[in-house]
């Protein structure tokens, strides 16, 4: 996982930081929204009561929010695109060697892709980032 983060991404981590208390390294965008992740016994601490925390940080920086676990492994990796992608759903996600494999219906494959293959990309990165192995949509 190495991504040189940006002055702008700085930014936004240490504000995150400064409203949650929460000290994170792993932020990226996915469908013009902010994703932060955080170690699972950590999301209710970010969130805050009612989630004041998120609406917080939304109104300061005009974005949308969300607080996702961090995955522990290969084992994490449909909880962990299912948080990404939510609310749409998928039928499937196949994990090979180096590759994962996600197959969803004809409408939430659109969605998936994106317009002029944005949010494809996007995970393609994200998941290149975090588990080092190929994304494409079946």
């Amino acid at each position: 996982m190495v991504k040189t983060i940006d002055m702008q991404g700085m930014r936004y981590l240490n504000l995150f930081e400064k409203i949650t208390g929460i000290r994170t390294r792993f932020f990226f965008n996915y469908n013009n929204m902010l994703v932060f992740v955080v170690p699972k016994p950590l999301i209710a601490k970010a969130l805050g009561k009612d989630n004041s925390n998120l609406r917080r940080m939304s109104e300061i920086i005009k974005k949308r929010i969300r607080v996702i676990a961090q995955p522990r492994g290969i084992e994490d990796i449909k909880i962990f695109i299912q948080s990404i992608v939510n609310p749409l759903e998928f039928k499937d996600l196949e994990v090979k060697e180096d590759e994962i494999i996600l197959t969803a219906g004809k409408q939430s494959k659109a969605a998936l892709l994106g317009r002029d293959k944005r949010r494809l990309i996007e995970m393609k990165d994200i998941v290149g980032e975090f588990f080092n192995m190929e994304f494409r949509i079946a």
